[in-house]
Formats: C-alpha cells, sequence, structure tokens
C-alpha cells in the first residue's frame, strides 16, 4: 500500500514536471495543448475536464461544478490566472465554454435524473396518474383500460393490477421513460411489446413468429424490463461511462431529454439482444442483462462513441 502510494505521488510529479516543460517548449499550457490538438466531442472534453479536476489550482478545481451561469466569467478568469490574452485566443475561450457547458451539464442531469428517481409514484397526484394512462393509451390505443386497478396492467408487462408497486425500484424515472419512449416511438415501442410476448400469448400467427424467426424466443414483461433499462442507463450515467456519448452528441450541456432518448436506444438494443441471445426462459434475463451492459460498456470505452438511435425518439436530438 505503502509503495502504490509512493508511486502515485511519483508519477503526479514527474507529470507536473512534463507539464511545465510542455509550456516552456510550446508557449502554450495545457489546456491550450488540448483545445488545439484535439478535435471537439468527447475526446476533448474529456482530457479538458481531468485537466481541471487535476489542476493544483483550486479555481480551475472548482471550474467544473461552477453554476451554468458562471461559466463565461470563470473562462475569463482562467484566462487571467494562466495569462492567456483573450484577444489573440479568441477560439480559447470557446472551446473552453463548450467544454464547461457540457461538464457541468452532465453533473446537473445527474442531479436531475436522482430527483426523478427519488420521487416515488403517488396515486393521489393527478400528473402521476395521467402519465401512467397515457402510458396505456400510447401503447393500447384500441384497448380501452376497464378500469384503473385492473389485470389488463399485466398486458403491457407489469406483476400485478396495480402499476405503481412496480416504480419503487425507480421512482418517476422509469415511468417517464417508459412513457418517453412510448409516446416519441410509438410504433417501435408497439413493436418491441409486441415481439416481447410469449409467443403462446401473442395475437401473431405460428406463420408470423417463424417468419420473424422469432418461434423459439421467450418472452418478458415489457415494462419490468423497461424499469430495469432504467436502471441500466442510471448507472451507466452516475458512473460517467456514458459522458462518451453525452459529450459527442450535445453540442452544450446533456438533458433529461438526451437521457430519454438513450433509454429508448438501450431499450430497443436489449430487445435485439435478448432474441439474439435466445434464452431457455425468463430466469436468464440477469445473465443476458449483465451480457448486454458490457457490450454497451465496451462500446463507450470508445471516445468516439455516440450511441445513435435510428429511430423517431431520437430526431432532433444528435447534434455531431
Amino acid at each position: 500500500m505503502l509503495i502504490q502510494v509512493c508511486l502515485y505521488f511519483y508519477c503526479k510529479f514527474l507529470w507536473r514536471c512534463l507539464k511545465f516543460v510542455m509550456r516552456k517548449l510550446t508557449g502554450r499550457c495545457e489546456l491550450q495543448r488540448i483545445c488545439y490538438s484535439t478535435k471537439p466531442g468527447a475526446s476533448r472534453t474529456m482530457k479538458i475536464e481531468t485537466s481541471l479536476r487535476d489542476s493544483k489550482s483550486k479555481l480551475l478545481q472548482t471550474s467544473v461544478s461552477v453554476h451554468p451561469d458562471a461559466i463565461e466569467k470563470t473562462i475569463e478568469d482562467i484566462m487571467e490566472l494562466k495569462k492567456i490574452n483573450p484577444d489573440i485566443n479568441p477560439q480559447l475561450g470557446i472551446s473552453l465554454q463548450a467544454c464547461l457547458l457540457q461538464i457541468v451539464g452532465y453533473r446537473n442531469l445527474i442531479a436531475d435524473v436522482e430527483k426523478l428517481r427519488r420521487e416515488p409514484y403517488d396515486s393521489d397526484n393527478p400528473q402521476h396518474e395521467e402519465m401512467l394512462l397515457k402510458l396505456w393509451q400510447f401503447l393500447k390505443p384500441n384497448t380501452p383500460l376497464e378500469s384503473r386497478i385492473s389485470k389488463q396492467w399485466c398486458e403491457i408487462g407489469f406483476q400485478g393490477d396495480d402499476p405503481k408497486t412496480d416504480f419503487r425500484g425507480m421512482g418517476l424515472l422509469g415511468l417517464y421513460n417508459l412513457q418517453y419512449f412510448a409516446e416519441r416511438d410509438t410504433a417501435s415501442a408497439q413493436r418491441v411489446l409486441s415481439d416481447s410476448l410469449h409467443p403462446k400469448c401473442s395475437k401473431l400467427s405460428k406463420a408470423e413468429w417463424e417468419k420473424k424467426r422469432m418461434d423459439t424466443a421467450i418472452g418478458y414483461s415489457f415494462a419490468i424490463v423497461g424499469i430495469n433499462i432504467t436502471d441500466l442507463a442510471y448507472n451507466l450515467l452516475v458512473s460517467g461511462a456514458l459522458k462518451t456519448h453525452f459529450y459527442n452528441i450535445a453540442p452544450e450541456a446533456p438533458t433529461l431529454s438526451h437521457f430519454q432518448q438513450t433509454f429508448c436506444y438501450l431499450m430497443h438494443e436489449f430487445h435485439e439482444f435478448w432474441i439474439e441471445e435466445d434464452p431457455m426462459d425468463i430466469m436468464e434475463f440477469n445473465r443476458v442483462r449483465e451480457k448486454f451492459r458490457k457490450r454497451i460498456l465496451k462500446q463507450l470505452q470508445n471516445p468516439d462513441t455516440a450511441l445513435c438511435p435510428h429511430f423517431a425518439a431520437s430526431e432532433g436530438l444528435i447534434n455531431m
């Protein structure tokens, strides 16, 4: 343990010495070198974030957590600290602003998502009830819901006759994501719901299932899986794994809509992955989910990754 600590400080010391030498040789600070030599997107923003966070300057360290309205002033302070003339280096300020908007935006997005996750579903809240009923209407437009408490909820993948009990793990976040998917990409959501049903319970004929090559597919509960995929998206966000994706698609601050669009992508891709895996029974769900999680993590390790959905929910949100 002591050796590891010594090695850490030794490497940190060498890195500071290297930065000092590079500044003397190039006449540019590390922030300038990153902005001028790295293309916009996750590669640049993540390097800037690391440089600011690991700086010995308190100003630079705290710049990654300032209020969005204070970003412009923060950049001015950084330029002054680094003795950089903004008139001679106008592009640096623009690049730093774009990076800080993404960095600060990602932190704020985590807070927004966490707030929804912590808010429980309340059946006495008209807004919550309206969202739930809309979910049914988008997924089953030709089938009226007979009553609020009904076994019909099982038809879209809830476990019992009152969906509110299924939202305990992810709170309102699960409902927000499911409704977003059903509303923004209704056709795709309805197709995934239809395909997720076990062949024996499906209204599709045997010939149609065989045509889809899903005659041996094991079904799953659409809504419950949606809540589970919400948990996956949440953990990817909080762990920082989604930074590559968001820093590549959001030119400024990533928003809740970007997160929901990512959920739609994960939901769609998980469905396809489930079919490919062709599990023996639903008891294999955790194995398939973990394998899917590892595949997504591997994709996100590439700094050029953008989990670009190829369906309606992504329209107007992808900004490469």
